[in-house]
């Protein structure tokens, strides 16, 4: 075909394109922990204080590195078993459940990016608010004001090209671990052996012990978010068989940095005095260990860890919408992308719903812990879709199969994710349920858009149930939210 380009310089993928930069292994790795290593890390130390002791914090962790390893071996199988299949969460989805559940699972998963980008903006401004009150705690109309300029530099940062991009994510990537290892070495060295033992079984506020836990899941939903980057970014991948490399490579470098973050911050301050910082709640706990100083090395780091972290997840977020674009599960005004192989109109998209979130943040009574609980929620459904479509294909051998793919270690791996992804929806709790249902149900004007640009406008009877499912979801959120059952 033709490649043609329109005045903006932007082309579409119906026509030959240039071809795409070739992500290495080093390169996807660095982006499954640049997504990763976030605003979540320095958050670690009070929301777990806030749920729980040392002892609740190392069942959780357990539980958690646990089901998220059992993830991770799950994109890494399913790479290697479909590698046809792009944008790792949504294709999967689609490919074991039908067009329907792809498409929320696509906008799900790019829901969760977008929301996720919010809390990146306001945890720089919580952190600048320390020296410059106007900005509270990154909810303030001047705090919402420089997010919003931050954002829309950002956009046109991306827009430039993915090779400068994920160049600049690399280099940012390793600068930003700098300040977490010398956090958790200070911390080592401060560590109060007493104050230590006195937080190992929590605070009373906690409950009993499998409360703690569960209250502590979302935040470990939400620090491992971006463990599938590498299988959402594989139309890059120079070799397929890195994808899932650089997936499991990622998981086992953050989860040993994250678990021993929040297990160091007890052995500093009493639980109750850690539940009460602010956020970054890292750098607050390292200056009760070292001084002044250990808080403003933190914040710095901080500053630069987030923006790395919400450069990668603007690029994961655009591909998801690129892709279902491309494959007719979304408007075809999507697929526009530029000559430096940018999907611009997904990416504007994307910074568009960033910016409604981050203006609703300005009506939140804790803009960073709403926008982090419901950035896990709308993670899940993803999330459960691609652990269950492995279950599915470990169960049944697909006709045309030239490999034995029902094996013993892949049936429990991906059986264990799937009762993983099942219990994190429980321990959700039904609040960010319902509120990810609010969040879900409009979409679906998307997905009949792209359906009458195929000349394609019934649905099947699935369909209406899962349409109807979705609509009573939102309803329940929204009469929750108006009568105050349920708060923002």
């Amino acid at each position: 075909m033709t490649h043609i380009h329109d005045s903006g310089g932007v082309r579409s993928t119906d026509g030959a394109s240039p071809a795409p930069a070739k992500l290495t292994l080093l390169t996807m790795t660095s982006m499954v922990v640049g997504s990763m290593v976030g605003a979540g890390v320095f958050s670690l130390p009070s929301r777990f204080a806030q749920a729980t002791g040392v002892a609740g914090a190392l069942i959780a962790w357990t539980v958690a590195g646990l089901g998220m390893l059992m993830l991770a071996l799950v994109f890494q199988t399913l790479a290697v078993r479909r590698p046809q299949l792009d944008a790792g969460v949504y294709a999967y989805a689609k490919a074991g459940f039908g067009e329907y559940l792809g498409f929320f699972s696509a906008f799900g998963y790019w829901a969760s990016a977008c929301v996720g980008n919010v809390t990146y903006w306001v945890l720089i401004m919580s952190t600048l608010g320390a020296v410059a009150p106007a900005l509270g705690e990154g909810q303030t109309l001047l705090a919402v004001v420089l997010s919003s300029i931050g954002l829309w530099a950002f956009f046109l940062l991306i827009r430039r090209g993915v090779r400068e991009a994920t160049a600049i994510n690399r280099i940012v990537t390793v600068a930003k671990l700098v300040p977490i290892l010398v956090f958790i070495v200070l911390a080592l060295f401060c560590l109060d052996p007493a104050v230590f033992a006195r937080n190992i079984t929590g605070a009373d506020y906690g409950g009993s012990l499998f409360p703690q836990v569960r209250s502590t899941m979302l935040v470990t939903v939400f620090v491992f978010l971006g463990v599938e980057g590498a299988n959402v970014y594989s139309r890059h991948a120079r070799r397929r068989e890195d994808v899932g490399r650089a997936t499991v490579l990622g998981f086992l470098s953050v989860f040993a940095v994250f678990a021993s973050v929040t297990i160091v911050s007890y052995g500093i301050l009493p639980l109750r005095e850690i539940a009460a910082l602010r956020q970054p709640s890292m750098g607050q706990v390292l200056q009760a260990a070292v001084g002044t100083w250990g808080n403003v090395f933190v914040s710095a780091g901080l500053i630069i860890s987030v923006l790395g972290a919400y450069l990668a997840w603007s690029l994961m977020a655009a591909e998801v919408l690129f892709v279902a674009a491309r494959d007719d599960d979304m408007p075809r005004f999507l697929r526009r992308s530029t000559v430096a192989d940018v999907p611009v109109a997904a990416l504007f998209l994307s910074t568009c719903l960033s910016q409604l979130v981050l203006v609703i943040t300005f009506f939140s009574s804790d803009a960073f812990n709403f926008a982090l609980d419901l950035t896990s929620a709308l993670s899940l459904i993803p999330y459960l879709l691609a652990a269950a479509y492995a279950l599915k294909i470990a169960l049944h051998r697909p006709p045309g199969a030239t490999r034995r793919e029902g094996t013993i270690r892949e049936l429990a791996v991906a059986a264990l994710a799937t009762l993983y992804t099942v219990f994190l929806l429980y321990a959700a709790g039904l609040t960010f349920v319902l509120i990810a249902f609010v969040v879900y149900a409009p979409a679906t004007v998307l997905f009949v858009m792209a359906r009458r640009e195929q000349v394609r406008t019934v649905f099947t009877p699935r369909e209406l149930v899962i349409f109807a499912v979705s609509v009573a979801g939102a309803v329940a959120g929204i009469v929750a939210l108006a009568t105050g059952t349920i708060h923002l």
